[in-house]
C-alpha cells in the first residue's frame, strides 16, 4: 500500500468533524481582518447554520474570537497572536530545523545553515558544520545578500510576485554584493520555481557549490531557506557526490515544510 493511501486513510480514521469546523471558521476568519457575519460565515464554509452557530460561541466564550458591539460581525481576536508569541516563530522553527539539519549534515558530510528574509536581505539563524575537519560554514547572525545567493535566490523565486516585489524594493545591497541583470534575474527565479530548488556555484567563494531549498508554508510559499555549501573533497576520503547532498537536502526541507510543493502565482 503506498504512503499516499495510507495517509488518505489515517485522515478518514482520525476525523474530528467538531475540531475541523472550529479550524475551518479560523482560517476563514484569518483572511478577514474586518470579520464576517454569522450568515457569511454559513456560506462561505457551506455548512448548516446550526453547526455554525454553536461552534462561533464556543470560540466567543474561550475568547479565539470576538463579537461587535452590535453582535452582528464576528473577527479573530488576539488570543492567537498571545498564544505565538509565547514562543516566539523563530525560535519553534529553528528547534524544530536543528535535528534535521544535523542528520543532513552527518549524511552528507556538509555543512548547512537555515536563512529566513530580514528587512532587505537574509539573516542567518542556525547553522550546522559538516562533521569532517574541513568545511565551510556561515557565522550564525549573519547577514548576506538577497541578490547574489542561492538563499535569497530561493526566498524570492518562492513567493507570490506582490511580496517578491515588496522584498526587491527594500533590498539595500550588502558589501561586495555581485550584481545581477534583472532579465538575468527574473529567468532564474522562473527556473528555481520550476524545479523547486536553486544548485549553482558560489558567487562569493571558488570551489563552492551552494544547494538551496526552500521551506515552505501552508500556503505553499517560503518561510526560510536551507542551504548547504557543498565542497567536494579531493583526497582519498570518497565522501557523498553533489547529487547525493541535493538528494539529502532535499529529503531535509521536505520534512519540514508544511505543504508539498510550490503554487502557481498569485
Amino acid at each position: 500500500m503506498s504512503k499516499a493511501l495510507d495517509n488518505a486513510e489515517d485522515g478518514e480514521r482520525y476525523r474530528a468533524p467538531a475540531l475541523d469546523k472550529g479550524l475551518d471558521i479560523l482560517e476563514l476568519l484569518a483572511e478577514h481582518p474586518d470579520g464576517l457575519t454569522r450568515a457569511e460565515i454559513v456560506k462561505e464554509l457551506g455548512r448548516g447554520p446550526s453547526e455554525i452557530y454553536r461552534m462561533l460561541e464556543r470560540l466567543v466564550a474561550r475568547q479565539y474570537v470576538m463579537r461587535s458591539a452590535g453582535g452582528d460581525r464576528h473577527a479573530l481576536s488576539l488570543k492567537m497572536f498571545a498564544l505565538a508569541h509565547r514562543h516566539p516563530p523563530v525560535n519553534r522553527l529553528v528547534t524544530q530545523a536543528l535535528p534535521v539539519m544535523d542528520a543532513y549534515a552527518r549524511q552528507a558530510e556538509q555543512s548547512c545553515h537555515l536563512g529566513l528574509y530580514d528587512r532587505g536581505n537574509v539573516l542567518i539563524v542556525a547553522q550546522v558544520p559538516g562533521p569532517g575537519n574541513w568545511g565551510l560554514s556561515i557565522r550564525l547572525g549573519a547577514r548576506v545578500g538577497l541578490l547574489d545567493t542561492g538563499s535569497g535566490h530561493v526566498l524570492l523565486a518562492c513567493q507570490t510576485t506582490e511580496r517578491r516585489s515588496q522584498m526587491l524594493a527594500e533590498h539595500t545591497p550588502l558589501e561586495g554584493e555581485v550584481h545581477l541583470p534583472e532579465a538575468q534575474l527574473h529567468d532564474m527565479l522562473e527556473q528555481i520555481r520550476s524545479t523547486g530548488h536553486k544548485q549553482s556555484e558560489s558567487l562569493q567563494s571558488y570551489g563552492v557549490v551552494d544547494i538551496s531549498c526552500p521551506i515552505l508554508g501552508p500556503d505553499g510559499h517560503a518561510l526560510a531557506v536551507l542551504t548547504s555549501p557543498y565542497i567536494r573533497r579531493i583526497d582519498g576520503h570518497a565522501g557523498p557526490s553533489l547529487d547525493e547532498a541535493r538528494g539529502y537536502l532535499l529529503q531535509a526541507v521536505a520534512g519540514l515544510s508544511l505543504n508539498g510543493g510550490l503554487r502557481g502565482e498569485e
